[in-house]
């Protein structure tokens, strides 16, 4: 009976098994699905020039009213040496960052901050529920009513960028820039903090376009800029692209990021689940076979006292 039990459990484990390596096996698929595949020279992007920036924020003020969030977080009544921090309901920051310098100076640059846009995106590759997906011209958008809350996407992103509503009880929120995407880019109007810079720090068109321009603006003004273009190669490449003249490591940038895309490290180890699945199955179902074989053994002895 015993024996008769063992045999059944193990043909519903296989089976409850092979269900789930099927699944699973659509899972890096689904994943693949949410990501868009973007042409690098025709994505929508913004050349940021760290050089022009004077720390005015006008650019985070109007982040709030065209994206309709909370105007007690607009910048309006701080100072320019208050540190503005990312924020679900905060999607763009202006800091003062004071680079030192010889003789005792430092040097003070405005550093916009927002989400970068990645060609490649990583929050994309590993929401499970699409809640974040890519458009056609590379902007990142987020709907709220398809998240579950996992955050995945938090620990996913290299820069640290989506930001979780902690007090949004069991509706799960979170935020980050939308790239003006459904409000203005798909109208034919540029980013609101683009058409708000006063000093033409930012600058929108397609990829292709700005990056030739940057490398004009290094090439003409080699004491004035770092031959660097900030978001040209990081991860495979983002949509905002930094000029600055100060390396961007003593500016708080990420340094030392790979060139290859994290969607391609995260596809390679999702799929390999279904064959951990596969392989463990094929352990258990061996492991429960042996099993079987020995009480039918057991069963097969003499039994003590039997003529």
């Amino acid at each position: 009976m015993f024996a008769s039990d063992i045999s059944s459990s193990r043909r519903r484990f296989l089976k409850g098994a092979g269900a789930s390596v099927c699944a699973l096996s659509i899972f890096p698929k689904k994943l693949r699905a949410n990501h868009t595949k973007v042409s690098k020279g025709e994505a929508y992007s913004v050349l940021v020039d760290l050089t022009r920036c004077i720390a005015c924020r006008a650019c985070s003020r109007v982040c709030v009213k065209a994206n309709g969030l909370d105007p007690a977080d607009d910048g309006s009544n701080v100072s320019p040496q208050h540190c503005e921090t990312l924020a679900y309901n905060k999607w763009s920051t202006v800091n003062v960052e004071n680079v030192p310098e010889p003789m005792h100076k430092s040097l003070a640059v405005g550093v916009k901050r927002q989400c970068m846009h990645c060609l490649e995106p990583a929050c994309v590759s590993v929401c499970p529920v699409g809640a974040f997906s890519q458009t056609e011209k590379g902007p990142v958008i987020y709907r709220s009513q398809r998240c579950i809350g996992c955050r995945y996407c938090m620990i996913a992103c290299p820069f640290e960028i989506p930001k979780f509503n902690w007090h949004s009880g069991f509706t799960p929120v979170v935020g980050k820039c939308q790239f003006c995407a459904q409000n203005r880019l798909f109208k034919g109007l540029p980013p609101a903090c683009v058409e708000a810079c006063p000093t033409g720090a930012l600058k929108f068109g397609s990829r292709e376009k700005l990056l030739f321009e940057a490398k004009v603006r290094v090439k003409a003004n080699p004491k004035k800029y770092i031959k660097h273009i900030y978001g040209e190669n990081e991860i495979g490449g983002t949509s905002w692209l930094y000029l600055s003249g100060i390396p961007f490591e003593k500016l708080g940038f990420k340094s030392n990021l790979p060139t290859s895309p994290i969607p391609s490290f995260t596809w390679e180890v999702v799929s390999r689940i279904p064959i951990i699945i596969a392989a463990l199955s094929g352990l258990f179902g061996m492991v429960a076979f042996s099993l079987k074989k020995h009480i039918k053994d057991q069963d097969d002895l003499p039994k003590a006292g039997a003529s």
